[in-house]
């Protein structure tokens, strides 16, 4: 009876160790310029079905090892990212940029950690805050709900550097030049300028057809991250969602913005309220219906739109 009970839990053991949410199942990863890679996660919110993973993990290999850019939801999206990396190179990750709060983007450290336990997290002081003070905790509950449990495991890695507007960090013959601000999309975001390519991660700053979700920051914020990405001229700008690609996908949110703003703005002073300004702006941004999320955050964002104005 002790021997069947014995083998029973090593077959338990054996079967949960090989458990499918071990591993998020695989993407590519696409070669954007010499040395630079990104996984374009699929757009949406995180679900069973996408097993958490919609970012877009990206890594850049420098002379002395690898830096990488948002990692991902999870432990088990940062094993998938982890994998491809060493697809590419056999150098070590030395560090890692978190771009802001949001634990889609910076739960997958974990794994990062697990496989080079070496590597420096670096992010803006006031995510490192957040984190630490209880949105890594809430971000893990967020993922584990959102996916049925699949993301369950996952740890809050923390970064300790933090990383001020207008630093530069020079990492095996890189510069990597943030750019941060403390009004944008989430209020704790860095945008990450590689100089020498002339490349920029927007992070949630700047999505690529996707309508983005406010909750956390402010129109007047994004607008100016937004003509801060335009000003560098980057021959190539890598989203948080969506996409990489030039400037003309910056350009389209910059001129979603400006009319969801105007329009609210005009309708506000008028006395219309949300669900009047809905059908009337729905038209006005109609060239933008199949953008990823629309349904879901656009009357949101007249929402939110309308307190901003109202805090002015």
């Amino acid at each position: 009876m002790r021997l069947a009970s014995t083998v029973a839990a090593l077959v338990f053991c054996t079967a949960a160790a090989a458990a499918p949410n071990d591993v998020v199942r695989p993407y590519p990863a696409q070669q954007v310029s010499t040395g630079v890679y990104v996984i374009h996660g699929p757009q949406g919110v995180p679900s069973k079905a996408n097993q958490s993973f919609m970012n877009n993990p990206a890594w850049v290999v420098t002379r002395d090892g690898v830096v990488v850019i948002d990692p991902g939801s999870s432990v088990q999206v940062g094993r998938m990212v982890a994998a491809q990396i060493r697809k590419t190179t056999d150098k070590p990750v030395t560090h890692v940029f978190d771009t802001h709060v949001h634990g889609d983007h910076w739960l997958g450290n974990q794994a990062i950690l697990e496989a080079w336990p070496k590597a420096t997290l670096i992010a803006h002081p006031d995510m490192i805050k957040q984190a630490n003070n209880g949105a890594g905790a809430f971000w893990i509950k967020l993922m584990s709900d959102m996916t049925g449990g699949y993301t369950d495991g996952t740890r809050a890695e923390v970064p300790t550097i933090e990383a001020a507007d207008g630093q530069e960090f020079r990492i095996g013959g890189k510069t990597f030049r943030i750019h941060s601000s403390t009004d944008a999309h989430s209020k704790t975001d860095l945008m990450i300028e590689l100089v020498e390519d002339h490349i920029l991660f927007t992070a949630d700053n700047v999505l690529n057809h996707q309508v983005m979700n406010l909750r956390d920051g402010t129109f007047k914020g994004v607008m100016k991250a937004t003509d801060r990405a335009l000003a560098l001229d980057a021959a190539l700008y890598v989203p948080g969602h969506g996409k990489t690609g030039d400037r003309k996908f910056v350009e389209d949110q910059k001129a979603y913005f400006s009319t969801l703003m105007s329009e609210v703005r005009r309708m506000y002073d008028e006395g219309k309220s949300d669900y009047e300004m809905k059908p009337v702006i729905a038209e006005k941004l109609k060239a933008y219906r199949d953008w990823a999320e629309w349904d879901t955050n656009l009357g949101r964002q007249i929402s939110l739109a309308i307190l901003e104005i109202e805090q002015e």
